[in-house]
């Protein structure tokens, strides 16, 4: 069966305003906290015994008839006795539907199957519900010099999550471009005219004849700023089609106002769908049916401000295919999750979507904007890059709900920036048959500016240049193209993190995902296979290339895996190899011509290489055995984490642990993932075999491999968190959508799959669950939900401290002191030349998702001992030392009976009874490429601005264009708001008048000047010249001189 999901309240929200989502078993959890410490309010969710709605997805588009006909004939023979069809007005009601929402009471997992088992129903899954507030709070930042102005801004979707996402302590990602000087005061414009929109409407382009989705909370009927708004749609409960929240009605202005605060196409067909509430409640049933609605009007560009961590609601993101599929560009935010790591949402980390980050107007990253990677490929593989692009998303003037205009900030404000930008670019293309998702893509990401000192992870491919961006689309020819378009290991900081740690012989190879975008046609194919050229005077056949791809470039895109790894002959060399793949895409050639369209393209790769470290300086990384939201529910590691109680960033390395990896890069260590079971690496090449926040289960084989890797030498260093069955059940969600409670299948960590593990050298974990400030080898310490250590070999060293039992508190709300808490452990293996190992009871001091004090010094010193058997002697001569438990004192923690983590795992099975093993998987086996040589010189600069095949962008005549962008900044208070004139400021055919007058001006006062400099020449000129007196000569020497000159007969010259 398809496994339970949590609410879809807590998946797709807005990335706006404070979220109201989140049920706990008994509100108690929360009384015993004070207020003072609790990250935000929360609102309890009434729990009522209602019935449970399913979405019920067909293979095709029927009538409502026999979607009921296929419903019932399958439930006919179930035991579910009780059901209905819950009925859906709205304006695709009388349309064929690809969907039904049935209403099931008391449904059975029998009565699902049936379901299931129909030809004609393709899958069935949980009705979902979406809550989000919207509140507007002044934005802190008004201390900073450069934004004195108190914006109402969009707060995080996941707000406060760690003390440095509050917008007090600091809302930018600076660069360092602009820490020395900058303008401080500059004329403020609207962003449209910042992206030179203006320079578009001057040659007549407004985004006419486009028609434009926006997907939010509706719009007011005779709103002012707008002027052709086609159809408004109420797709909710509610029987209004206005706006009562505000968000709506900006984002419909920042694309298509034409007045005070201009959008960037005020003549484009707006189509307003109302999919959420007045009190922001919405359904995933209610965007299916809007989406239907969508592609039935031929909606062009699709403007979508919400997201969540969920990639695998499946109907959600298979109607976001078709949705793309048929031709409608959809714009949609990254997520306001940032400056962490691996928090894309979805659908913006989607390859067929365009997903947008936010930046300010000095162009800093903002805080805010989620980070890539895309974590749907782990743990096997690697994430993609995203988002594709930036642009403004701070302080970004748009209308307000009844009238005037307003400043709000975010990834959502960021979104109908690219929208409007889009729409506009539509309209500026002859031929609309160019533009589709893909090329549309193509052009942004080609034509984008790349943002000094920023990855691209934080910025996508740069920065949104609207003329740029025109200029391509007007040459274009439907083509493919890869993102990132070049593979350069060496260049940092943008390749971070490829360009963070060098190849070598020996290591695990290096995965880039490469997305290709087809913009020739919405299917696709790669025709034979991708070829390897490496470049011989550039060392290339030093690395051996391997290739995966999709075998089906659908809807618009596909991916290129791209394995690289360094030939047995390089083991002891240094320096720089260099090649390139070739691929060649086709599709079927479009308006019924037949045959096929051919696109070439070159991925150049550059990598450098090292010999290989020794052993004591590799570290391997445990990414097999973590297992995180989607698709099960597993908590967050520290509890006190309860506005975000899900564990979804990944737990890799260029994720969530991010801080930890480049500590360790500085302190010289080379450290790789392993993405399979343990039983697939070589330990004599490793020192040390980290395990951090482990939820999976363990192999027989891989448990009887590890501990004979250790008796030869590797080392082990086990960071745990908390695992405490009645906890668990205290701490069980409450799914609003299925009316279900949902019970976490582990702790913050397995603790008694780790037990297993551990225990031939007689260790365990606990189930304790403690909490604390400490401090250790004069360090600062937190400790937050980590277990202790119940059993240890009495000849080990052990570190003990005193903590708060937070598992008392979370069960009966009593505070108690634990004194002689074991948290940490190292121990020397007896076998001659064995490895080592260490224990610590808590992850969170390395995680960057919660952590308050970093461990970093502790991780320095376990790898000391694990690596190189130097024990550090602030530990050894500790006054925590305590002796070893024993493990008698209580019993060791127990898995969790009736426990679902079969659903979610790659060890387990489902098995009468309890589940069981599964089949040890075989290990990744790569094809390496067969190498093709070039005897040529590869190019010096892999990153010309990226420009596609065919394009001459010197071809497109544009207007008088600066090439310069003013700072801005929002107006102060009690500034003047004259720029914010009724009717507006637009060039072009609105208020021609005041747009030929500006330049007039401009012509007058250059005349005035250059008449000055005139009449002063020419009053120069006219002066009479004062001829210099002569001065005479004294007759005597008049004299002498003529006598000389005599014989001559030459007068003198004077």
């Amino acid at each position: 069966t398809s496994s339970p999901s949590l609410s879809f309240m807590h998946n797709y929200r807005p990335f706006v305003g404070k979220r109201h989502v989140i049920a706990w078993l008994g509100t108690n959890i929360l009384q015993h906290i004070p207020e003072a410490q609790l990250p935000w309010r929360y609102l309890m969710i009434t729990m009522f015994c209602l019935s449970t709605e399913y979405i019920v997805a067909f293979n095709g588009y029927f009538t409502a008839k026999a979607r009921s006909h296929f419903i019932s004939s399958a439930l006919k023979s179930s035991e579910a006795l009780d059901w209905r069809i819950v009925p859906r007005k709205n304006p695709a009601s009388d349309f064929p539907s690809d969907f039904e929402v049935v209403q099931i009471r008391q449904a059975s997992h029998s009565s699902l199957l049936t379901l299931e088992d129909h030809p004609y129903i393709k899958r069935v899954t949980p009705q979902r519900k979406v809550f989000r507030t919207l509140n507007y709070t002044p934005d802190s930042c008004n201390n900073d010099t450069r934004w004195t102005q108190k914006w109402q801004s969009w707060q995080s979707s996941r707000p406060l999550r760690r003390t440095s996402l509050s917008l007090a302590f600091g809302f930018w990602h600076a660069t360092g471009r602009h820490s020395s000087r900058r303008l401080l005061r500059a004329i403020p414009r609207h962003v449209a005219q910042i992206l030179q929109a203006d320079v578009l409407w001057q040659m007549g382009y407004t985004g006419s004849g486009v028609k434009v989705a926006v997907f939010d909370t509706g719009l007011s009927e005779k709103h002012p700023h707008f002027k052709n708004v086609k159809e408004r749609t109420n797709w909710t409960n509610e029987k209004t089609l206005d706006d009562g929240l505000g968000h709506g009605t900006f984002v419909a202005g920042v694309i298509a106002s034409m007045r005070e605060c201009q959008g960037f196409a005020p003549d484009s067909e707006l189509h307003i769908f109302r999919v959420f509430t007045n009190n922001q409640v919405s359904y995933t049933s209610w965007f299916l049916d809007a989406f239907n609605y969508a592609i039935l009007k031929k909606i062009d560009v699709l403007n979508l401000s919400i997201g969540g961590p969920d990639f695998m609601d499946h109907p959600f993101v298979d109607k976001v295919w078709e949705l793309t599929a048929n031709r409608v560009i959809m714009v949609s935010a990254i997520g306001n999750d940032g400056p962490l790591y691996g928090t894309l949402n979805n659908p913006a980390d989607q390859m067929d979507v365009i997903g947008v980050g936010g930046i300010d107007f000095e162009d800093n990253i903002a805080r805010f904007s989620s980070r890539g990677m895309t974590t749907w490929e782990l743990p096997g593989g690697y994430g993609r890059v995203k988002p594709d692009i930036v642009t403004y998303g701070s302080g970004v003037r748009g209308s307000g709900m009844k009238e005037g205009c307003r400043s709000l900030s975010g990834t959502s404000v960021a979104s109908p920036v690219v929208a409007g930008a889009v729409t506009l670019l539509v309209s500026t293309v002859l031929n609309r048959e160019l533009v589709n998702p893909a090329s549309m893509k193509q052009a942004l990401i080609a034509s984008a500016r790349r943002l000094p000192g920023v990855n691209m992870f934080e910025q996508g491919h740069g920065k949104l240049d609207l003329i740029r961006a025109y200029q391509i689309l007007n040459s274009y020819k439907p083509q493919a193209s890869l993102s990132p378009s070049y593979i350069d290991l060496t260049e940092c900081p943008y390749m971070w993190p490829y360009c963070s740690q060098p190849i070598y012989y020996g290591g695990m190879p290096t995965i880039v995902n490469v997305t290709i975008l087809n913009g020739m046609g919405v299917t696709g194919r790669i025709l034979d296979k991708p070829i390897w050229q490496p470049y011989l005077p550039q060392n290339g056949d030093h690395i051996d290339v391997a290739v995966s791809y999709s075998p089906v470039l659908w809807p618009w895109a596909g991916y290129l895996a791209v394995s690289i790894s360094v030939a047995k002959k390089a083991a002891s060399w240094e320096g720089i190899a260099q090649g390139h793949v070739m691929v060649t895409v086709a599709s079927p050639a479009g308006n019924n011509v037949g045959g096929e369209m051919t696109s070439t393209v070159k991925l150049p790769v550059k990598v450098k290489i090292v010999p290989t470290p020794p052993r004591s300086k590799r570290v391997l990384w445990d990414q097999y055995h973590n297992l995180r939201y989607p698709p099960g529910y597993f908590p967050r590691d520290n509890l006190r984490m309860k506005n975000d109680p899900l564990d979804w960033n990944g737990d890799h390395i260029h994720t969530n642990f991010r801080d930890m990896y480049q500590h360790l890069r500085s302190m010289g260590y080379f450290v790789e993932v392993l993405g399979a079971p343990i039983t697939c690496f070589d330990a004599s090449q490793y020192g040390t075999f980290m395990m951090v926040d482990s939820e999976e289960e363990y192999f027989p084989e891989e448990i009887t491999k590890l501990r004979r890797d250790i008796d030869k030498g590797l080392s082990l260093i086990v960071f745990s968190d908390w695992y405490n069955t009645s906890v668990m059940r205290k701490v069980k969600f409450y799914d609003e959508n299925t009316r279900q409670w949902w019970m976490p299948d582990t702790g913050g960590a397995n603790v008694p799959a780790l037990n297993d593990l551990i225990s031939v050298w007689g260790m365990a974990f606990s189930d304790g669950l403690y909490e604390g400030d400490f401090t250790m080898a004069d360090h600062d310490m937190y400790y937050a939900s980590g277990c202790s250590i119940a059993k240890f070999p009495e000849d080990g060293i052990v570190i003990a401290k005193t903590l708060k039992d937070q598992g008392l508190e979370v069960l009966k709300q009593e505070t108690a002191v634990v004194e002689g808490v074991p948290i940490l452990g190292m121990y020397q293996t007896p076998s001659e030349g064995g490895g080592r190992i260490a224990l610590y009871g808590d992850s969170n001091c390395i995680d960057d998702s919660h952590r308050q004090k970093d461990c970093f010094w502790l991780l320095d010193a376990l790898l000391q001992y694990t690596s190189y058997s130097m024990t550090p002697p602030s530990l050894i001569h500790s006054n925590s030392r305590v002796t070893p438990p024993t493990g008698t004192d209580r019993p060791l923690p127990e898995r969790l009976e009736g426990n679902h983590l079969y659903r979610y795992s790659k060890v387990l099975e489902a098995h009468l009874g309890d589940p069981k093993p599964r089949p040890l998987p075989a290990c990744p086996h790569l094809s390496w490429s067969k190498p093709q040589p070039l005897n040529e010189t590869a190019p010096s600069n892999l990153w010309k601005h990226q420009k596609l095949l065919s394009i001459d962008m010197d071809k497109v005549v544009l207007p008088n264009v600066r090439n310069y962008r003013p700072q801005v900044r929002p107006l102060s208070p009690g500034e003047s708001g004259a720029w914010d004139i009724p009717g507006g400021i637009m060039p072009g055919r609105y208020n021609q008048e005041v747009g030929q007058t500006i330049p007039m001006f401009a012509f007058l006062g250059a005349m005035v000047v250059l008449s000055f400099f005139v009449v002063q020449l020419t009053k120069s000129k006219n002066k009479p010249k004062r001829r210099k007196p002569r001065v005479k000569r004294p007759t005597y020497l008049q004299q002498q001189q003529q006598q000389q000159l005599a014989p001559t007969g030459k007068n003198p010259t004077v």
